[in-house]
């Protein structure tokens, strides 16, 4: 089971959100650790992108096999299939799965080297992962997303870095990858993405797909119930009436 996101981030008092400056995005890649993760909002952002033909891929870390209540060889290719369901939703083509093992993630040196080959393979503009942070708004977050963030965040640097995993670019012709902006969302914000009432849609729309894996959590309420919400708390502060929020940092000019 993954923990689902904040409707509110908490802010530095006084802070002003900056609208996210993502006019000269055009492919965008979201780092998560299980199917679903992007679906608690993050994938409004995602539809805004790609209603303006920007590309997104997603990178999955696991499978999420240990996430519902059946065997983990039924359940991991089930909820691939719901994941490329909500991918169609939003306009994503590009997914892919790792498979590394669900529930005991693990930050270290072939989690780093697996984000940074599809960093160096994809070419992303902007990165978007989570914070890594142990405690969340909504309390101590999933072990798999802490590793999930830690590991994307330091990949980041490592993707720019021909010294640092080299095979990638001896025996695997992928050459160093320097990404603009690193987004990192459920986290003390510093911008905001306004979404439209489309986005706001598709997202509602892209959580329902993941239609087994909910019906397995009993006390989860709808889709309709949580997304909308969630995003109208975080356009709150920026003055807006739905946004996706994250930490923005940009790496290069």
């Amino acid at each position: 089971m993954t923990a689902t996101y904040p409707s509110r981030m908490t802010q530095t008092p006084g802070a002003v959100l900056q609208p996210l400056d993502d006019a000269a995005f055009s492919r965008v890649l979201v780092v998560v650790a299980h199917p679903d993760d992007v679906e608690y909002g993050l994938s409004a952002a995602v539809s805004m992108w790609t209603m303006r033909g920007v590309e997104v891929a997603y990178l999955l870390l696991t499978a999420g096999e240990a996430g519902m209540q059946r065997a983990p060889e039924a359940a991991g290719p089930l909820r691939a299939r719901e994941q490329r369901a909500a991918c169609e939703v939003v306009g994503v083509e590009r997914l892919t799965i790792l498979g590394f093992p669900d529930g005991t993630l693990e930050y270290g040196l072939d989690l780093r080297r697996a984000i940074a080959r599809e960093i160096r393979t994809f070419r992303p503009d902007a990165v978007v992962c989570g914070a890594g942070q142990v405690f969340v708004e909504w309390g101590l977050d999933h072990a798999d997303h802490r590793a999930a963030g830690l590991a994307t965040i330091d990949a980041v640097r490592d993707a720019d870095n021909r010294w640092v995993f080299p095979g990638l670019a001896r025996e695997e012709d992928l050459p160093p990858w320097g990404v603009s902006w690193l987004l990192l969302y459920a986290t003390r914000p510093t911008h905001f993405l306004e979404v439209s009432p489309e986005a706001v849609d598709k997202a509602v729309a892209s959580l329902s797909a993941h239609a087994a894996y909910l019906a397995d959590l009993p006390w989860h309420p709808a889709p309709a119930e949580v997304i909308p919400g969630a995003l109208a708390a975080q356009g709150e502060p920026a003055g807006v009436p739905h946004a996706v929020t994250f930490a923005a940092h940009r790496l290069r000019g």
